[in-house]
C-alpha cells in the first residue's frame, strides 16, 4: 500500500469532542478504575512511563500503587506481591487484582469484606468481577444493589440485554433512492486514528473497490475516535482519497443497548444524507445490530464480514472457565444470527468458513477474501542490507535476526520465541531478536528477557509507523509467529504472516489450522508445535545454519503471495458478491 496521504479534515467543534471525552473518562472510571489507569500508563512516551513506574514502585503505604508501577514494568508476580503486602482496602486490592489479571485473587479478597460492610464500592467490584467472567446477569444484580452504582449499573444492564439480543428498532423510510454503485462501510475504527490490522485491513478494501469503479466511503462507530483519546477528532478524516466519517454526538447513550439504537439512529442519518446502494460491517455483531436495522429500513442489501472470532478472543485471556459463561454463550448466538442475517458473508480463511457453515450459515452466501497485500508489497521489496540501513538498527550488520512485527499480546505467544532464543543462544552468538510492535504484552516480554538473560540482544521498538513496517519484516532472517493454541489462534488467519511472505522471508510458525492455510511447511516456511520453546528452537537453528534453504522458502512465499493473496484479487471477488445483491460498479 502506499504511504498514507491526509486531505484536510473537516472541522468539528471541540466543545462536543470534549465532552464525550469527560463521559468516557467518567464512564472508564465507573466501569475499571484500574484498567483505565493502565490503559493512560501505555499510551505515555516509554521513557516516560519508565520514570513513572520508578516513582510508583517506591511509594509508600500504598500497595495498589506500587502493584502498578510493577505492572508498568511487566513484574507480574511483584505486583501481586506489592498488592499482599499491603494492609489497606481489600475492595481496591480487589479491583487491582482484577487489574492484574487476577479474578481468582480478586474474589479471594472481597470474600475478606464482612457481608454487613459490603457497600456501593464493594458491589460496584463485585459486579466488575462478575462480568469478567462472563456472568452478565450477575453483574447487573450486583450493579444494581447500591443506587450510588447507578451508572454502572446501567452499563452492566445495557451490556447484557445486547448480548441476549436486543436490537434497534427504525420505522420503514419511504421513498429512498440510492446512488448506484454507492457503498458504505460501517467500521470499529480507521485510518489515521488507529493503525491496527484491521484498519489496515478496511483501508485496503476501499481501495481496491474504488480501483474497480465503486464509489465508496466508510463511517465508524458512535464516539469513536474521541473514546481512544482523540478529542480533537474532525467529523471527516480523508485518507489517500477515501473519505472516513465520523459519528459523534453530544453525548454517547448509557448502557449498549441504548447505544445500538442510538448507533442506527446516526447511521440512518448518515445514510439519508449520502445514499448508499449497500451497507458493509465487519464483526462484531454490534456492528452487524446496528447496519442491519438501517439496511432493513431503507431497503438495502448488507453484508457481513467475519474477521475473527471475537467469543474466543475474550475468552482467550480468561481461562477454560470462560467457555462456559454465559457471555461466551451469547456471543456467539449473536456471531451466528448476525451471519444467517446478511445477505450476504465474507470472511478470511477456511477454517473460519468451515465454522460459519457449521453453524448453519448458508454455504453459498460466505464469500472467502483472505488477508492480502498491496502495491507496496507487490513492488520488489527491499533487500535485508538496504532495509537495515534504512533503520535505526540496533544490531550487529551479521547479525542473525528473528522477530516479528505485530501486537503484542499474550496469545500471540512471543514468550515462546523469547524462551527458544535463550536456548539457541549459548550456540549462536550472532542471534538477535526483534519484536516491534506494542500491546499489554510488551512489559512482560521485556521483563522476561531480563530474567532468561537475553536482554542484551533483544530490540523491542514499539508501534511502527505503516510506511516502516515493511522495513521491519525485510530487515529479519527469519519471520517468527509463535502463537498459543487456543480456539481464536486455531481459526483466525493473520496478515503479518502473508506481508511476510510478500517481503520474501521465510516463516517459522506454530502449526494450528489457521496458519497452515498460510504457511506451507518445507516450502514457504516451517511449521512447529505450538508453544514448544525447544521445537521452535530447533527451527530457528536449522534455519541458521542454512542461508541456501532460507533464501529458497523466502522466495517460494513470494511467489505464492503474489498468485494467490493481493488485493486485486479480492477486489474481484467482492465485486462479483456486490453484483449477486444487485450493485454494480458506476
Amino acid at each position: 500500500m502506499p504511504d498514507q496521504e491526509r486531505a484536510p479534515r473537516a472541522r468539528r467543534p471541540l466543545a462536543r469532542s470534549l465532552a464525550l471525552t469527560a463521559q468516557t473518562v467518567r464512564e472508564h472510571l465507573a466501569d475499571d478504575p484500574v484498567l483505565l489507569a493502565m490503559q493512560v500508563s501505555r499510551r505515555l512516551p516509554r521513557a516516560v512511563s519508565e520514570r513513572a513506574a520508578a516513582v510508583l514502585t517506591r511509594a509508600a503505604g500504598g500497595g495498589v500503587v506500587r502493584a502498578l508501577g510493577h505492572e508498568m514494568r511487566g513484574e507480574h508476580e511483584a505486583a501481586l506481591a506489592a498488592l499482599d503486602a499491603d494492609g489497606g482496602s481489600a475492595v481496591h486490592r480487589a479491583d487491582a487484582a482484577l487489574g492484574l489479571g487476577r479474578p481468582d485473587r480478586a474474589a479471594e479478597l472481597l470474600e475478606t469484606v464482612a457481608p454487613p460492610e459490603r457497600g456501593a464500592a464493594w458491589t460496584a467490584a463485585a459486579a466488575r468481577l462478575a462480568a469478567h467472567r462472563g456472568d452478565l446477569e450477575g453483574a447487573a444484580e450486583l450493579a444494581a444493589r447500591h443506587p450510588r452504582n447507578r451508572h454502572l449499573a446501567r452499563r452492566m444492564a445495557g451490556e447484557r440485554d445486547a448480548f441476549r439480543g436486543v436490537a434497534p428498532v427504525l420505522p420503514r423510510e419511504a421513498g429512498y433512492a440510492p446512488e448506484p454503485g454507492r457503498v458504505l462501510h460501517v467500521l470499529t475504527n480507521s485510518l489515521p486514528h488507529t493503525g491496527s490490522g484491521y484498519a489496515q485491513r478496511s483501508h485496503s478494501i476501499l481501495a481496491s473497490l474504488r480501483a474497480e469503479g465503486f464509489d465508496v466511503a466508510a463511517v465508524t462507530r458512535p464516539g469513536y475516535p474521541v473514546q481512544i483519546g482523540v478529542p480533537w477528532a474532525a467529523g471527516r478524516d480523508t485518507v489517500d482519497g477515501i473519505d472516513y466519517h465520523r459519528l459523534l454526538p453530544a453525548r454517547l447513550a448509557q448502557g449498549q443497548a441504548a447505544r445500538l439504537q442510538q448507533h442506527a439512529e446516526l447511521l440512518a442519518e448518515h445514510v439519508r444524507a449520502t445514499r448508499p446502494a449497500l451497507l458493509h460491517t465487519t464483526t462484531h455483531f454490534v456492528n452487524a445490530v446496528a447496519v442491519e436495522a438501517v439496511a432493513r429500513a431503507f431497503g438495502i442489501p448488507w453484508v457481513y464480514e467475519v474477521r475473527g472470532q471475537l467469543a474466543d478472543t475474550w475468552a482467550a485471556v480468561r481461562g477454560p472457565e470462560a467457555l462456559a459463561s454465559e457471555r461466551y454463550r451469547l456471543f456467539q448466538e449473536r456471531e451466528t444470527q448476525a451471519a444467517r442475517g446478511a445477505d450476504g458473508v465474507v470472511t478470511l480463511g477456511e477454517g473460519m468458513r468451515e465454522r460459519l457453515v457449521a453453524a448453519g450459515v448458508d454455504p453459498e452466501a460466505v464469500v472467502l477474501c483472505p488477508n492480502a497485500v498491496g502495491e507496496t508489497f507487490v513492488a520488489e521489496p527491499p533487500t535485508r542490507e538496504a532495509a537495515r540501513a534504512a533503520l535505526d538498527w540496533p544490531h550487529p550488520a551479521d547479525a542473525f535476526v528473528v522477530g516479528t512485527v505485530s501486537s503484542l499480546v499474550d496469545y500471540e505467544g512471543l514468550d515462546t520465541l523469547l524462551r527458544a532464543a535463550a536456548l539457541v543462544a549459548p550456540r549462536r552468538p550472532e542471534l538477535r531478536v526483534h519484536i516491534a510492535g506494542d500491546g499489554v504484552a510488551r512489559p512482560g516480554l521485556e521483563a522476561l528477557a531480563r530474567r532468561l538473560g537475553i536482554e542484551d540482544r533483544c530490540s523491542f521498538p514499539g508501534r511502527v509507523a505503516r510506511s516502516e513496517a515493511i522495513l521491519h519484516q525485510a530487515a529479519l532472517d527469519v519471520f517468527v509467529v509463535p502463537r498459543r493454541d487456543l480456539p481464536v489462534t486455531r481459526s483466525v488467519t493473520p496478515m503479518k504472516t502473508v506481508e511476510a511472505s510478500a517481503v520474501g522471508r521465510p516463516v517459522v510458525a506454530s502449526d494450528l489450522p489457521a496458519l497452515a492455510e498460510l504457511v506451507e511447511d518445507g516450502r514457504t516456511g516451517l511449521l512447529v508445535p505450538a508453544e514448544d520453546p525447544a521445537a521452535l528452537a530447533e527451527a530457528l537453528e536449522r534455519l541458521a545454519a542454512d542461508p541456501a534453504e532460507r533464501e529458497r522458502l523466502g522466495a517460494a512465499g513470494r511467489q505464492w503471495a503474489l498468485a494467490t493473496r493481493t488485493w486485486g484479487g479480492n477486489a474481484r471477488r467482492y465485486r462479483d458478491l456486490y453484483a449477486r445483491l444487485g450493485v454494480s460498479p458506476r
